[in-house]
């Protein structure tokens, strides 16, 4: 989906949401905008757990795009419309949104703990495709990696059809394992 594109990495601060226009409804904000001029309105809310859901409607007929979200079509106005979305969410994701190295809190609270007690961030050596989002943390001296963390979908790991992604941190062991003691078990508990 194009927000999980443009929102991933990405965690929404209240303060600057209200300062660019959404307004807070219950319990998620919501923006509502043209684009096209006015052909299409699009309606976009946030979670207080920075879940995004949007909807993008045609004026002229009052229903929702459809063909936004469907990759078999692929004409060059279905094109301009992806385009002009994508646009809007990104001007949208840089207004009110501050870059995190990962998508969930707890692979952030991970990082940050290496972060602080061995001075070492983590980089993303695969550009492309489904594993862009990986990233590998690597010793200074020989640049050999320590740890991987990744973000995959459940089903992967379990034999359920759940579709949720979670997270897992792949790690080297043997003669840097001291250096993990360092951190306690809770550490990697939801919640730190």
């Amino acid at each position: 989906m194009i927000e999980d594109d443009v929102f991933s990495r990405r965690r929404f601060v209240p303060e600057k949401m209200t300062a660019f226009g959404f307004h807070r409804i219950e319990n998620q904000f919501i923006y509502e905008t043209d684009i096209m001029d006015g052909a299409f309105h699009v309606i976009l809310s946030v979670t207080d757990q920075g879940q995004v859901h949007s909807r993008v409607i045609d004026s002229m007929n009052a229903e929702e795009y459809r063909p936004l979200r469907q990759e078999n079509f692929s004409g060059p106005y279905v094109s301009s419309v992806r385009e002009n979305y994508r646009q809007l969410l990104e001007t949208v994701a840089s207004a009110v949104c501050v870059n995190v190295l990962f998508a969930s809190e707890q692979a952030n609270r991970i990082t940050d703990r290496i972060l602080a007690g061995f001075d070492v961030k983590p980089d993303f050596p695969w550009q492309q495709g489904p594993y862009q989002s990986y990233g590998t943390f690597r010793h200074a001296d020989t640049k050999k990696w320590f740890a991987l963390m990744m973000n995959v979908k459940r089903s992967a790991l379990f034999s359920d059809k759940d579709g949720t992604f979670v997270d897992i941190l792949n790690l080297k062991t043997g003669i840097r394992e001291r250096i993990w003691l360092r951190i306690p078990a809770a550490s990697f508990l939801p919640g730190i």
